[in-house]
């Protein structure tokens, strides 16, 4: 199936579904998921859900993967700023452990997603699956769907046509606020926020906040196996 087929018809510009379509899919699936594990009971441990919709999404980024130019036609980064990504990563994830309690927090933390067995060991397929999905399908999808199209789309509504060179401030702050009350740790999402915009502000290539959120998410994901903090999860 293309992405001209899956686009076709609706009233949105296909660059924009291209890059909310999958988001809103993540997001969707995910509000749904205690009515989906109170119909899937005894056929499948609920927990696999969280694959099954990496899974879907991942299936979208690929179909509508010639719609990503930002991706595709991304100018070559200097070695300079190959090496931000990880160093901006590292950063997000000190934040992100940092602010996890009190006022920092949305809500009451719940016991997040617990890998574990019958035994009381990690079901490392499980863990692993939970792993993959955080570090390698999000960032991709998030960073497409929040620097590439709604940072910029508050820039210009011709989003595509924004250099990321020119991104305003406001852009920037407003996109960052929206990101982090995407997440229950608001105050470290809005910083997540910012860092990975300004570093695809300041390199021009999405690939390097990209890499900066997995690198953000890989180290959460070993921090909360390592110290079984799994509301992190």
């Amino acid at each position: 199936m293309s992405a001209g087929v899956l686009t076709r018809g609706l009233p949105w510009p296909a660059p924009v579904l291209a890059r909310a379509v999958p988001f809103a899919v993540f997001i969707g699936l995910m509000a749904a998921e205690p009515w989906l594990a109170g119909q899937l009971a005894g056929m499948i441990d609920p927990r696999w859900l969280y694959g099954i919709r990496a899974t879907l999404v991942a299936g979208l980024l690929f179909v509508f993967w010639p719609s990503f130019t930002e991706l595709t036609a991304a100018r070559r980064p200097s070695r300079r700023q190959i090496w931000l990504a990880p160093a901006a990563g590292l950063l997000v994830l000190a934040i992100w452990l940092w602010l996890d309690s009190g006022v920092f927090v949305l809500g009451r933390s719940g016991s997040g997603f617990v890998p574990r067995a019958v035994d009381g060991g990690i079901d490392w397929p499980l863990a692993l699956m939970r792993l993959a999905g955080s570090a390698l399908v999000v960032p991709l999808m998030e960073e497409l769907f929040w620097r590439s199209l709604v940072m910029r789309w508050l820039e210009e509504a011709d989003f595509l046509a924004v250099d990321p060179a020119r991104i305003g401030l406001r852009a920037v702050f407003l996109s960052s606020i929206a990101f982090g009350l995407e997440h229950s740790q608001w105050a470290a999402g809005i910083l997540a926020g910012l860092v990975y915009g300004w570093l695809y502000l300041r390199s021009g290539n999405l690939w390097l906040a990209i890499a900066a959120h997995a690198v953000t998410n890989a180290g959460l994901g070993v921090w909360v196996l390592a110290t079984g903090a799994w509301y992190f999860w």
